[in-house]
């Protein structure tokens, strides 16, 4: 059955279809086989912990030796109200593609 949650942003609701029910939601209006919950925790609060990954990740490889030019991460992120957001597994491990990237040397030799 597919699920629709309601979340709160600061310019106003976003609406997410999930395939199962989540905790943490509330129930909003129910219609035929679709039901349409509303989260507790607001849409930018749930993302903060994934905003928060990223930039520990970013540091961890943008320090040290490694020095890259350019640093892409890439990760599905599952919303859950009890949780927040969630980076997304695949198959039974978490998720995270990072790419590191150099270009021509730099004027002082690295």
């Amino acid at each position: 059955m597919a699920e629709l949650v309601r979340w709160e942003t600061d310019r106003g609701p976003v609406v997410v279809e999930t395939d199962e029910l989540e905790p943490g939601f509330r129930s909003v209006a129910r219609s035929g086989e679709t039901i349409a919950r509303e989260a507790r925790v607001k849409f930018e609060d749930a993302l903060q912990s994934v905003r928060d990954v990223a930039l520990s990740a970013l540091a961890t490889f943008r320090d040290g030796d490694l020095r890259p030019d350019g640093v892409e991460l890439e990760f599905s992120v599952k919303l859950n109200a009890e949780a927040g957001a969630v980076i997304a597994k695949t198959s039974v491990e978490g998720q995270l593609r990072v790419r590191l990237s150099w270009g021509e040397t730099r004027p002082d030799g690295s």
